[in-house]
């Protein structure tokens, strides 16, 4: 028992390493948090910072959901690895390594899906892409996920997760609360907004490489 309370502690710091965060600092010496949407994710580091940029943190953000939902496995545990990347995403949203100023957990949960369950994580992105390409803004995308992650818990009699689904989706909410208030006053931009090309900022001594 020792050992999984150890391990979803872990899952957490795992999932609190602050990606666009350092590579907003290290390469164009901004707070990504103070520009854009102010959410230090792959979708405002691509706004804000490039698609270079972007997709390293895409790839960083989806690893800690992954590498936390691999835990139990990689010890031979008796335990869900989602609940292990969910902590990641916890982690990722409420960081502890960056004032508790995360991201809006997208990434990060593809990533335990990855792992955890792929018919989930198929059908959970399916409908994120599908909302995105349907309405064209990502927050409606973003909530979407945790939706569809419900309904497929609801449906499927083997996966027993209705009240963790439930209060994820609960927690999209909260996240996207600012987008929800924009987009009711009017002013949340769609993802094809050609203004938002106005947030875009050059790097520093040389530029983001890879």
């Amino acid at each position: 028992m020792q050992m999984i309370w150890s391990l979803l502690l872990a899952s957490y710091l795992i999932g609190s390493i602050p990606t666009a965060l350092i590579v907003g600092k290290l390469f164009f010496g901004v707070d990504i948090r103070e520009l854009g949407s102010k959410n230090p994710g792959a979708t405002n580091t691509m706004r804000v910072l490039g698609k270079k940029s972007a997709l390293f943190v895409l790839f960083i953000d989806l690893s800690k959901g992954a590498a936390a939902a691999y835990l139990p496995i990689y010890f031979q545990l008796d335990a869900e690895p989602l609940y292990f990347g969910l902590l990641a995403v916890v982690g990722h949203c409420f960081p502890i390594f960056a004032g508790f100023r995360g991201g809006k957990a997208i990434a990060t949960t593809a990533g335990a899906l990855l792992i955890a369950n792929l018919p989930l994580l198929a059908i959970a992105y399916l409908c994120f892409f599908l909302m995105i390409f349907l309405t064209k803004y990502v927050f409606i995308g973003s909530i979407s996920v945790g939706l569809s992650m419900l309904a497929y818990a609801i449906i499927s009699p083997k996966l027993e997760l209705e009240l963790i689904f439930l209060v994820f989706s609960l927690f999209l909410l909260y996240l996207h609360r600012s987008n929800i208030r924009n987009f009711i006053l009017g002013i949340e931009p769609k993802i094809n907004d050609k203004n938002l090309a106005n947030d875009r900022i050059p790097p520093k001594n040389g530029g983001f490489k890879m």
